[in-house]
């Protein structure tokens, strides 16, 4: 189980602001987590963090995992203050009347709601459409005049949801963007475990920006690094909630471990050295079938420069691209743990890739 530090770290990151492209203080947390703990710590152009340890080894592994959430953008003020926003990135804008909300101003944050039509003032067609367009849904911050509002919270102010940290019943816990705060987690406590060891190879630990944005912090990252062998840490759909659909996706629970994916996209060999360790480890291990590229990390760099070898390890997660995102405490514990075996029991030249 996760211990003080531990959650404290999680709930710290989880409570942070770090829409895509605003990650800045996100980064500064993880630095501080893994401060100690590896060789080389460092941002890049595109603010993605780098925590490197035995860097000058000549086998380089790349540990990604996205420390961005969807967010919004302050796109227009009316005279009465109300306030008019854009999307950024995959926002469920089902989801936004009645949310509450938390806006990046210049002076500090400032709370607003997304207001909507009181239902017994809709009209029957207008029950039943649901939401609109998002220019039909505004943000009030109890301003009340246009010079007010944009004082604090003028065009171009960033936002997310006001969900955080909530621990649930036993080891489940909810908040916004454990999409993808889980995979920070398990690659930087990762980090952690593998304190006072040396690895045989590069491990070059990434917290990268914008993926909400089509994977653009560690397409930069990975092109820079050059790695031979990549591990993305994303979360995936857990299926055993009532409108799960274990068909599509695969048998995946909260509790039942971590996720690995296998299919084209990615290396067998790979795949088969993070099974025999789970097994050595008794870790338990869910397998989710993918049977193309996907919108994780683990595309981009399986495509970087002239190709890397990759492995998607997922954590179960229910309610995606929501502000009630909700897994299980363990299987955080028991990625993390699979993931520093992993590197910990890597050769100098490991044998991953295709051989003829």
């Amino acid at each position: 189980m996760l211990d003080s530090k531990q959650l404290k770290f999680l709930r710290a990151l989880c409570e942070t602001q770090t829409p895509s492209g605003r990650e800045i203080e996100g980064q500064r947390l993880v630095a501080k987590y893994v401060e100690g703990h590896a060789d080389e710590i460092h941002l890049d152009r595109m603010g993605n963090l780098h925590a490197v340890k035995n860097p000058g080894a000549p086998y380089r592994v790349m540990i990604d995992a996205h420390c961005d959430e969807n967010g919004l953008l302050v796109q227009y003020i009316d005279k009465r203050g109300f306030l008019f926003f854009t999307l950024v990135g995959g926002v469920n804008k089902q989801l936004l009347p009645g949310e509450r909300v938390l806006l990046m101003g210049p002076r500090g944050q400032v709370p607003g709601v997304i207001g909507r039509k009181a239902i017994h003032l809709m009209k029957p067609k207008e029950r039943e459409a649901g939401v609109g367009e998002i220019d039909e849904l505004w943000i009030d911050i109890g301003a009340s005049s246009k010079a007010a509002a944009e004082a604090v919270a003028p065009v171009g102010t960033f936002g997310t949801a006001d969900a955080p940290f909530r621990r649930l019943c036993g080891t489940r816990a909810s908040a916004r963007a454990f999409d993808d705060r889980c995979g920070v987690f398990v690659v930087m406590d990762a980090l952690r475990r593998l304190s006072g060891t040396r690895p045989k190879v590069a491990l070059h630990f990434v917290s990268a920006t914008q993926e909400e944005l089509g994977l653009l912090g560690s397409k930069v990252a990975a092109y820079g690094i050059d790695p031979h062998f990549g591990i993305s840490v994303d979360v995936t759909f857990a299926t055993d909630d009532p409108q799960g659909t274990p068909k599509s996706v695969a048998e995946i629970s909260l509790g039942g471990g971590p996720v690995l994916g296998v299919g084209p996209n990615y290396d067998p060999s790979a795949c088969e050295l993070f099974r025999r360790t789970a097994k050595k480890s008794g870790i338990p291990l869910q397998i989710q079938p993918r049977n193309r590229g996907n919108g994780t990390d683990g595309f981009v760099m399986r495509h970087t420069r002239a190709g890397v070898p990759v492995v998607q390890l997922s954590i179960p997660l229910r309610y995606m691209h929501s502000s009630v995102e909700t897994i299980d405490l363990e299987d955080l514990d028991n990625s993390a743990q699979l993931l520093a075996d992993v590197l910990s029991s890597l050769p100098a030249e490991p044998e991953i890739g295709f051989k003829l």
